[in-house]
């Protein structure tokens, strides 16, 4: 695979909110690709206006022909939505019903492509103005009415809404940060989490229908209760000695199934880190707990998801997590990048354990010890930079993804991630023969510009603050949340470019890359599907339904093939759950509302397959319950419900 530096990616084209497929299936269309000379052309497959013959009606006598009835100019709403219109004035039928502007070209005007490509981009920055006006006067009321000093750098306003997603990883690798338009709010970082948002998998709780299935009231809040009231880990003391007789196995497991998602063990300094574990006995020292995370984390990669394991068996690399956990309270007095790695790699097996509040814990740990280093960055020598770095970003990623279903503490270190570059690659020689394992980076990057683009739709959407309260604010936002989603897609290199075709995929690294893919997609058109649960006849707006359809298929396909969310057990099993049971909650309430149901029907080929989907994903989860308290919750629930659904369609 190539270096990072030497990659360059693909520019994307821009699908602007007026390239809309036709509607007159009730299905979208595809967009083709653009061509190569021209790789910002959109492309419009409709036809509506290539009609080259009249209707004829034949009767007994003759055959008279009836030309069939269209109007000869179409307004710009009907032409942007590529539907037919009435050409009736001053306001046409579409235009009346939807409560839109009703505007007609002047006669004898007629665009060609090139006319057509310069106006959907004018179209689109249109919509990133509006957006920055709004995000502009939101950022005065929240600087009048509070205090500016209450800020830390994760306020949960709509501001700072014009980031530009990166065209390409290069630029994401150089700048270290997706650039904005020279816009700066107040206290406000628009890739971080915000402190109070609904995105959580619990919230789809107090959604109409599903409120009425769900036989017991929660609290949001009930899952973090529970993992809270967890009893501790019980092996934890101190062991005499572990195995070391399959050390060079799990060592290398580590370095080709999990390094790949953390990316914080650098290849070409290993061997020393374990001759000087090794001179101590793997008894005292970071080193001694660097090497015996490795070996746990190793070994458990061995096992497969951790899910198929019995209960009663002890999880695999336990002994030698434990010998770490021993040595951890040395480290937790140590303010050094060797004690933030020790610290980072034991939470990295508790995730494997499915023990995510723990992990939390461990990780506020390391996020004291980043910004006590970051504090004086000049201290930090150059080859421990690239390590502060990794670290710095696994922490914030993981952060974020706890704080998206868990109301935790913030632990202040996305304050400094306008400070941190992100990284380039650990010095070393790539023809050393001492090195263990490859140096890379592309996962890594990949999900952190991911990460940081569901941080967005929760702020922009979900957020306390959010701008977006109806669909027609929520149309911009949403189209240029889609479009980010999009050139994050393009500026993958080609290896782990996932593809859209509904096959299960043999590479763990493009199944959770096009996982997470979807996961994004849902979450960014969900809000249309809550508004037509809450009054069905907002789906009689095309653009609400265009957006429904976006939104159930992307769940559809997500839960498809089930058994890819195993790709992504090491790190991602307990958020991998939730989102599963997301996907079922959001399908269940969509079948019981007649206009969904028939969306779904066009994704799926009939009802029965929508069971058989449904049944399949609980059957998964299922395997999950017996791992932590909170997923016990979540699955009782969902299985629950379908079974008062299933109930439901019966009477």
């Amino acid at each position: 695979m190539k270096s990072p530096a030497g990659f360059k990616a693909k520019r994307t084209m821009s699908v602007s909110r007026n390239t809309k497929a036709h509607h007159s299936t009730g299905r979208s269309r595809l967009l083709p690709r653009s061509s190569d000379t021209n790789p910002h052309a959109a492309i419009s497959l409709s036809n509506d206006d290539s009609f080259t013959a009249s209707l004829k009606r034949n009767t007994s006598d003759s055959a008279v022909d009836y030309p069939r009835r269209r109007a000869n100019i179409a307004c710009e709403v009907c032409r942007s939505r590529k539907s037919r219109c009435d050409g009736n004035k001053p306001k046409c039928k579409l235009c009346t019903e939807i409560g839109a502007d009703c505007a007609y070209r002047e006669p004898g005007v007629k665009l060609d492509a090139g006319d057509k490509l310069i106006l959907e981009h004018l179209n689109r920055i249109e919509n990133l103005l509006q957006m920055r006006f709004a995000a502009n006067q939101t950022n005065e009321m929240h600087v009048l009415q509070s205090s500016p000093s209450l800020s830390n750098g994760t306020a949960i306003s709509g501001d700072h809404a014009l980031l530009t997603g990166s065209s390409n990883m290069n630029s994401v690798i150089h700048s270290g940060i997706f650039d904005t338009w020279g816009y700066t709010p107040v206290g406000t970082n628009i890739s971080t989490m915000p402190k109070c948002h609904t995105n959580a998998t619990m919230h789809l709780l107090q959604w109409p229908l599903i409120r009425d299935l769900v036989p017991r009231p929660c609290d949001p809040q009930i899952l973090l209760q529970l993992e809270m009231a967890r009893e501790p880990l019980c092996t934890l003391t101190r062991t005499n000695c572990v195995d070391l007789s399959e050390t060079q196995a799990y060592v290398q497991a580590f370095f080709d199934r999990v390094n790949i998602w953390y990316a914080c063990v650098n290849p070409y300094t290993w061997r020393s880190q374990y001759r000087t574990a090794m001179s101590n006995g793997f008894r005292e020292g970071p080193e001694s707990c660097t090497v015996l995370l490795v070996l746990a984390l190793g070994e458990a990669s061995l096992r497969g998801s951790i899910s198929r394991i019995v209960p009663i068996q002890e999880p695999p690399g336990l002994q030698y997590f434990t010998a770490a956990w021993s040595l951890l309270p040395g480290m937790i007095t140590t303010n050094n990048v060797l004690a933030a790695q020790c610290h980072l790699l034991a939470a990295a097996y508790l995730f494997y354990l499915v023990r995510p509040l723990e992990a939390w814990n461990l990780l506020c740990t390391a996020s004291t010890k980043l910004q006590l280093l970051l504090m004086a960055p000049d201290k930090i020598s150059a080859p421990q930079r690239e390590l502060v770095e990794r670290i710095y970003w696994n922490v914030l990623l993981f952060e974020s993804e706890l704080l998206a279903e868990l109301d935790l503490p913030h632990s202040g270190v996305v304050q400094f991630e306008e400070n941190v570059g992100l990284p380039g690659g650990f010095e070393g020689d790539a023809e050393d023969q001492d090195q263990v394992g490859r140096d890379e980076l592309w996962y890594f990057l990949a999900d952190i510009a991911l990460r940081r683009l569901l941080n967005r739709v929760s702020q922009l959407i979900y957020s306390k603050d959010s701008m977006a309260s109806t669909t027609t604010s929520l149309e911009p936002v949403v189209v240029e949340l889609d479009y980010q989603l999009t050139q994050w897609y393009e500026s993958l290199p080609q290896a782990l470019q996932f593809p859209f075709t509904r096959t299960m995929l043999q590479d763990p690294i493009q199944a959770v890359l096009r996982l997470r893919f979807y996961a994004c997609k849902t979450i960014i058109y969900r809000p249309y599907i809550l508004a037509v649960v809450d009054n069905e006849q907002t789906v009689l707006d095309l653009v609400v339904r265009e957006c429904c359809h976006k939104c159930l298929e992307a769940s559809v396909r997500q839960l498809e093939h089930i058994m890819e969310h195993q790709a992504g057990h090491v790190p991602y099993l307990w958020q991998g759950a939730l989102s599963i049971i997301s996907q079922l909650l959001l399908l269940m309430s969509s079948s019981m509302c007649p206009s969904l149901l028939s969306i779904l029907l066009t994704i799926l080929p009939h009802q029965q397959a929508l069971d058989v989907l449904i049944n399949e994903a609980i059957t998964e989860v299922d395997h999950y319950a017996a791992l932590a308290p909170s997923l016990s919750l979540a699955i009782d629930i969902v299985k629950e419900t379908e079974i008062r659904r299933q109930a439901f369609f019966r009477s």
